[in-house]
Formats: structure tokens, C-alpha cells, sequence
């Protein structure tokens, strides 16, 4: 036993036996150490997918998401992966946006109902009223106003001396939605291309009754919608009447009945 125990110290402390329990521990760490990390890297992940396409404005439903395996390093690199089919159910597809079937659902694709375009004319304040300017490609500038633009309102007119008078009659108004001749939100696909037919605004009631008369003057007034730069929508001043003469001379073409105010009475004998 003794001559056992002295050939293996013998063993152990010869330098090419060292040399080579080195390197092989050496091989075993890179080995494990490897191993860990491509494990650590395509370990896989359960994350929700589109079983069938889903165009946009569509509601998510339970029967449209399945699961599928993607590797720990795709998240890590695309943090907008939804991982919860939790986020995604009961969720709108943004508009301008089809998911694909198949594919992953990516946190910009979505939406709540709250921010679905129609959403805004759901909150509109007591004593607004939604108003509607036709338009069409080319006083859009080429589909250049978009919903949460402040843009101006600006009127030509020929006044009763027959000279063409142009200025602002609304100043800082917000476009709630741009829609084709069908109603259809011009900007919410990239598949096809819509063209411009309404703006929506949602303005107080004189204001409305001042824009629909001004519409009903014909051929010798119109309403000319005028976009501004990206620093006058984010710091939006308030909606108010710019010119008090061409006010006037609407006003002065146009009448308006009082409301109607239905008194009952009763006789007295």
C-alpha cells in the first residue's frame, strides 16, 4: 500500500504530469465556461405570436395569439418583444400598422382603445361640436397634415367690392383625423394609398356655426387649411377667431335662426 501511495506522489510530482493536468483543467473551465454560455445566451423563452394576420384598428383576440420559443440573446437585443400574451390580448393593432402571421408582437404595433384614433371624438368637451373641412391632395400639401397637427385656418373671400381679400379666420386648431371619401383614416395603412377627403376638428359651438356659414357662402369664399412647423403643434397656443373683418363680412351673408324652445302652457279657465 505504501509503495502504492509513494508511485502516485512520484506521479503527481513530475512536471509533465503537472503540465498536462494543467491543460486538461484548462479545457474542462473553457469547456464548462462555453457550454454556460451559449446556454445562457439561446436559453429558451416562451413569447406570444400572431397565429393568423391582423390588419389594423383590429382587436386582439384570445384565438388570434399562440406561443412560440425564441433565444434569451433575441430579447435582450429587441427589448419591444412582448413577452405576455397578457399586454397583447385585448389590445388594438396600431393604425398604419398589419401584423403578420407568425410574427411577434412588438410594443409600438399596439394600442389601447383610449389611443385609437376615433378615441378623441369620444372625449369631446360639453359645447363642442365636431366639424368637417373638405379637402383633398393638393390643400393637404400632399397629405402633409396629420391627426395632433395645430394647423390655420385661412379664408379667401371677394368682398362686395369685388377685391380678393385673404387672412386667418382660425388660429392654432387641431386636426383630430384626416379620412378618405369612405371614412377611412387616411394615415392608419402603408399597403394602400388613401387620398385626403375631410378634416375633423372639434371646435366650441360658435365657432362651428361661424365655420359651417362661412361653407355655405359658395363660390366666392373658401376655407384654406395651412399647416405649420413641428415647434407650433407641440407648443399649441389656444384656438381662437383671428380676423374680425372677415367675421363680419360672414356674418353679414349669413343668418342664423334661434333654437327652437318648446314652452308648453297650460290655459287657465
Amino acid at each position: 500500500m505504501q509503495n502504492v501511495l509513494n508511485g502516485i506522489k512520484k506521479f503527481l510530482m513530475n512536471k509533465n504530469t503537472v503540465t498536462i493536468l494543467g491543460v486538461l483543467a484548462a479545457i474542462a473551465v473553457l469547456y464548462i465556461g462555453y457550454n454556460w454560455r451559449v446556454k445562457q445566451a439561446i436559453d429558451p423563452q416562451k413569447v406570444p405570436y400572431a397565429k393568423v394576420e391582423i390588419a389594423s384598428r383590429t382587436l386582439i383576440t384570445a384565438d388570434m395569439v399562440g406561443y412560440t420559443t425564441v433565444s434569451k440573446d433575441m430579447l435582450k437585443n429587441n427589448p419591444n418583444i412582448i413577452r405576455n400574451s397578457g399586454l397583447v390580448v385585448g389590445k388594438y393593432v396600431s393604425y398604419g400598422t398589419t401584423i403578420p402571421e407568425n410574427s411577434l408582437f412588438y410594443a409600438q404595433s399596439l394600442m389601447t382603445e383610449e389611443e385609437m384614433p376615433d378615441s378623441a371624438f369620444a372625449n369631446i368637451p360639453d359645447d363642442y361640436t365636431i366639424y368637417s373641412l373638405n379637402v383633398d391632395l393638393h390643400t393637404t400639401y400632399g397629405n402633409s397634415i396629420y391627426p395632433g397637427n395645430y394647423i390655420d385656418l385661412y379664408v379667401k373671400l371677394i368682398n362686395d367690392n369685388q377685391e380678393v381679400v385673404f387672412g386667418k379666420l382660425i388660429e392654432s386648431i387641431e386636426v383630430l383625423a384626416v379620412k378618405d371619401s369612405e371614412g377611412n383614416h387616411v394615415f392608419e395603412t402603408t399597403v394602400e394609398s388613401r387620398t385626403p377627403s375631410e378634416l375633423l376638428f372639434a371646435v366650441p359651438n360658435e365657432m362651428y356655426r361661424l365655420l359651417m356659414q362661412a361653407g355655405y357662402i359658395g363660390y366666392s369664399l373658401e376655407i384654406i387649411p395651412v399647416p405649420r412647423n413641428a415647434s407650433y403643434s407641440a407648443n399649441p397656443g389656444e384656438t381662437r377667431e383671428s380676423s374680425e373683418y372677415i367675421k363680419n363680412f360672414i356674418l353679414s351673408k349669413t343668418v342664423i335662426l334661434p333654437e327652437d324652445t318648446n314652452t308648453n302652457t297650460q290655459k287657465t279657465n
